[in-house]
């Protein structure tokens, strides 16, 4: 039953950003997902399953990987003027794979 609520989650945020971006209001599918459903399901289980320090450190590292997506942004800002954009897109999710690689090993 959570697994088939998660991928409600899941399919509710793509059908709300395919809505959005057709709209006049099309800004705002670059908010949506940042909607922190993901992270409500991720802190609901860590704070039931874990101690309230080790859901303390989920939450603080959550800030953290606001960087690697800020990665992807401005790559992604920049190389939609410079090549088609699935290889921008492509790049900078690579991007964003080497900072949250980064972020990662910097952790331990």
């Amino acid at each position: 039953m959570a697994l088939l609520l998660k991928a409600l989650i899941g399919a509710a945020v793509v059908l709300a950003i395919a809505l959005l971006s057709r709209s006049r209001y099309f800004l705002i599918a670059g908010l949506v997902p940042l909607f922190p459903s993901f992270a409500l399901i991720s802190h609901y289980i860590v704070g039931m399953e874990r101690s309230r320090a080790d859901l303390k450190a989920t939450i603080a590292f959550g800030l953290w990987a606001l960087l690697p997506y800020a990665v992807y942004l401005i790559a992604a800002y920049f190389l939609v003027d410079k090549m088609a954009l699935a290889p921008a897109l492509i790049v900078s999710t690579l991007f964003w794979c080497a900072a949250a690689g980064i972020l990662i090993y910097s952790q331990h």
